[in-house]
């Protein structure tokens, strides 16, 4: 062989090398993940995905149905908001299609039409009539997309930070989330992105937080360590490169097709996404805006209290 020859093949081996100890360290940062944050609740199957959720407080109150944001999952909620309202009212917190311990079929199941047949699927086998959904972030417009589908089913919207409409400039905590092959997609998660999620952790939680603090607990209480698995990367992803044209062309029908009630719930310091942009707008669509001043996106987990008067006083003006 000649020394050219094995130059070449020594540059092939090394990526590959290294494509292999990512491999490796995914798979161990995976299994640790799921060991520090087994799932809490049930399962419903579905035709678009198992859905995985946690289902509290009296049977025979009103609902509420907790739909969380991009890279999260149903401990957004659990950490420091069901808890307080679960003595009043039915909690169903789930986690979206594909996110924590749920799943979906494919990537293109990201899609906001997609993930929002699927919850409403899930509530018809659990029984759920009339709930008030709550959505967080990407939750709120999954929250929206179910309203826009089946009005008749959702009792009211309390939408926390929600993403109403297109955000062009997108946070940069969630650039890297956008990879349009899903082949590229599932080779990252199983090598190079867990690994960077790790290292990058600590950045990404101070831009999503920021100007509060992450908690110290967020990892487990909180679930974050959840983000440490392939499974986990390919969900964020997907639902980042599946957006769009989708929250277009939702927002395009908010004027003649969204008849659903209630209220949005912004920080005016909030980092990634813009409370003029997707929380004031809304007011043109029949749901006030109230914005909390120092406040950033993370409000379940970083202001629990707020979120509760909101949700409360948002159940008490619906129409009866």
């Amino acid at each position: 062989m000649s020394a050219l020859s094995s130059l070449a093949l020594m540059a092939l081996a090394a990526p590959a090398a290294l494509l292999g100890a990512a491999h490796i360290k995914t798979r161990k940062l995976a299994r640790e993940a799921a060991a520090l944050v087994p799932p809490t609740g049930q399962f419903c199957d579905t035709a678009r995905g198992r859905i995985h959720y946690i289902d509290i407080g009296p049977r025979d109150a009103q609902p509420l149905v907790m739909i969380h944001g991009l890279s999260g999952q149903l401990q957004h909620f659990t950490y420091a908001l069901t808890g307080r309202l679960a003595q009043d009212y039915r909690i169903i917190a789930l986690d979206r299609p594909g996110c924590g311990y749920s799943t979906r079929p494919s990537d293109s199941m990201a899609r906001l039409p997609e993930q929002a047949q699927a919850l409403l699927d899930c509530l018809d086998q659990l029984g759920i009539a009339n709930p008030l959904l709550v959505g967080h972030s990407l939750g709120g417009a999954v929250a929206l997309a179910m309203a826009l589908q089946a009005p008749e089913k959702i009792r009211g919207l309390a939408l926390l930070a929600p993403l109403t409409h297109p955000s062009p400039q997108g946070a940069d905590a969630f650039k890297g989330l956008i990879v349009h092959s899903s082949l590229m997609r599932h080779l990252m998660a199983q090598t190079v992105a867990v690994p960077t999620a790790q290292r990058t952790a600590a950045s990404v939680l101070n831009q999503i937080f920021a100007p509060e603090l992450c908690p110290d607990d967020f990892l487990i209480k909180a679930g974050g360590a959840l983000g440490l698995r392939p499974q986990s990367f390919v969900a964020a992803s997907a639902d980042a490169s599946f957006l769009y044209p989708a929250i277009d062309q939702q927002a395009a029908r908010y004027a003649q097709e969204l008849k659903t009630p209630g209220r949005v719930l912004f920080g005016d310091a909030d980092a990634i996404l813009d409370a003029k942009a997707q929380g004031h707008v809304m007011e043109a669509f029949g749901l006030p805006c109230q914005i909390v001043p120092g406040r950033g996106h993370m409000l379940p987990i970083n202001a629990p209290d707020i979120c509760e008067s909101f949700i409360r006083d948002t159940l008490e003006n619906l129409p009866t």
